[in-house]
């Protein structure tokens, strides 16, 4: 790993994201969006705690309670993006769920520039309300859930690191996510998750999603600057349209790649800022 560009180790992650998304929405006729995140988080939570094998003695009620806003967030994060991926195309979601990153990257700030960052990314918003778009409403409303999601994933995700060492807490918060999606994965049709076929799959997406992602990323940043890492990122909705057009064959109108660009440019543009 040490001979590999950061970059192409960040590259590689967001590929390795929305690939695994793409191939997770083929199993939705099966078990379900909350089925899949479920299998997605259970496999990436068992290889966690298997290698980090996290230390929770002597934690404070501040430590509880920054690692549980971290998996609440790390839950609804992966099952409202799941949600949405079942009723819009996933680089529309993707897109959607961006604003979140987006607006915590925007913050506070009160510079013309980054206004017109913000500006941009609504100007992408709007065209997806005004083009000849058939989007779901409920799978639009998921996607800005997730973003929602994203956001407090990571202003959790300072205070955990801040409070836990290594990946302890990202190990614990994992584990809380997933017994959080539980609930409404196993009210699904519980006999479809525990197909051999179905498990491989679910497996799989959790290493591609979860798991190779983490790794990749945490080896990069150690090798290049956050708002670099930060830039690259911004390719992930084009990426995620990538991944649903050779996978599942969902294809974009000039409206919506022209949204999505628009969010793209302007996370570009307030990640550089």
């Amino acid at each position: 790993m040490s001979r590999i560009s950061p970059v192409w180790l960040v590259l590689g992650s967001i590929l390795s994201v929305q690939f695994g998304a793409a191939i997770a929405k083929t199993l939705f006729d099966e078990v379900g969006p909350s089925g899949m995140v479920w299998l997605r988080l259970l496999t990436s939570t068992l290889v966690f705690l298997v290698l980090i094998r996290p230390r929770v003695r002597g934690r404070t009620r501040q430590d509880w309670l920054a690692v549980v806003a971290y998996g609440a967030s790390l839950a609804l994060m992966n099952w409202a993006i799941y949600q949405s991926f079942a009723r819009i195309p996933i680089g529309l979601a993707v897109t959607l769920e961006f604003l979140g990153p987006l607006a915590v990257a925007m913050l506070g700030s009160r510079t013309p520039r980054d206004l017109l960052w913000a500006a941009l990314a609504g100007v992408g918003v709007l065209l997806l309300g005004v083009g000849p778009s058939d989007l779901d409403a409920t799978g639009v409303l998921f996607a800005l859930l997730a973003g929602a999601g994203w956001a407090g994933y990571i202003l959790a995700g300072k205070l955990v690191g801040g409070r836990w060492k290594g990946l302890d807490g990202l190990a614990v918060s994992s584990t809380l996510a997933t017994l959080l999606v539980a609930g409404p994965a196993l009210t699904a049709d519980v006999g479809a998750l525990w197909r051999p076929d179905v498990l491989l799959i679910g497996a799989a997406v959790g290493l591609m999603s979860s798991v190779v992602p983490y790794s990749l990323e945490l080896i990069a940043l150690r090798r290049m600057p956050p708002r670099v890492f930060g830039i690259l990122m911004s390719l992930e909705p084009a990426a995620a349209a990538l991944a649903a057009f050779l996978l599942l064959r969902e294809s974009l109108s000039p409206w919506e790649v022209m949204a999505m660009l628009c969010v793209v440019i302007a996370s570009v543009g307030a990640t550089r800022g």
